[in-house]
């Protein structure tokens, strides 16, 4: 697996996961509930996970539509 997006924004999480999996790009989410451990301050980076393999065409389609990728 390889990271597509890290983000603290959840709507940018949300547009993202919904772009990906239209195009039917399986997204495992890591870091969910790290921030909530840490007093839910929201300020540790949620990290978006897609399989090797979609990791290119995934990075394009996130791009294409304008979403920064905080890398």
């Amino acid at each position: 697996m390889k990271e597509v997006l890290r983000s603290t924004d959840p709507t940018v999480i949300a547009f993202a996961t919904v772009l990906l999996e239209g195009e039917g790009i399986a997204v495992f989410m890591l870091d969910v509930h790290t921030s909530h451990l840490y007093g839910s301050l929201g300020i540790l980076p949620q990290r978006m996970m897609v399989a090797d393999r979609d990791h290119f065409v995934a990075t394009a389609i996130l791009r294409d539509n304008g979403v920064d990728l905080g890398q």
